[in-house]
């Protein structure tokens, strides 16, 4: 009979039911998608963008509404560490904003993805380094899966694609579809933890 193992906080084997495994899980996917796009060309690439901004969406979206609540409460300095990750998140905004303005076959495309690369790889890291860890020392396994919860509802329940006149925020239209995209999966997350 096989042996029955409970997760804990330190567990990345079970990253469904881990905030900080289920995040790193996507911090991997987006650097995938990255890689996709920069390989693809014309249809594909195109397609291959749209699931990355997806992606991008749903994972600021939902540390925007469930990881950055839950360190700004419960880290030491947990405001600083949050208005440092938000402030990068939204630089990280506007290029992607500018990015989904553009042809994916257009030249300036690949230099401008580069740049939005190095921008969400230095925050994944910095999230990493100053959140994640802290939420692993001081949340435990049924902290740690009630926030993967709402993770994985965002992930399940966003829109494939903005869609426009739903947008939720004035200073989100200014942005365009992105923030649509990203409006709507707020919704969901909010919904899924029942705070709608």
């Amino acid at each position: 009979m096989a042996e029955t193992r409970t997760p804990h906080a330190g567990d990345d084997a079970a990253p469904d039911v881990d905030v900080v495994g289920l995040l790193m899980r996507q911090h991997g996917d987006i650097r995938n998608l990255f890689d996709e796009v920069e390989a693809c060309q014309g249809d594909a690439r195109q397609e291959a963008f749209r699931r990355l901004v997806r992606l991008l969406a749903v994972h600021e979206t939902a540390e925007e509404e469930i990881v950055h609540p839950f360190v700004r409460r419960t880290v030491k300095g947990g405001e600083e560490v949050v208005d440092a990750r938000l402030a990068e998140e939204r630089s990280a905004k506007e290029t992607l904003s500018a990015l989904d303005d553009m042809d994916t076959d257009d030249p300036k495309f690949l230099p401008q993805l580069l740049a939005l690369r190095t921008e969400v790889q230095e925050h994944a890291r910095a999230e990493e380094r100053y959140e994640f860890i802290h939420i692993r020392r001081s949340a435990d396994a049924g902290t740690l899966a009630s926030l993967a919860k709402g993770v994985k509802a965002a992930e399940a329940m966003a829109p494939t694609r903005p869609h426009p006149g739903v947008e939720s925020a004035s200073a989100n239209m200014a942005l365009g579809p992105v923030a649509a995209l990203m409006d709507r999966t707020r919704d969901a997350v909010r919904k899924a933890m029942g705070r709608d």
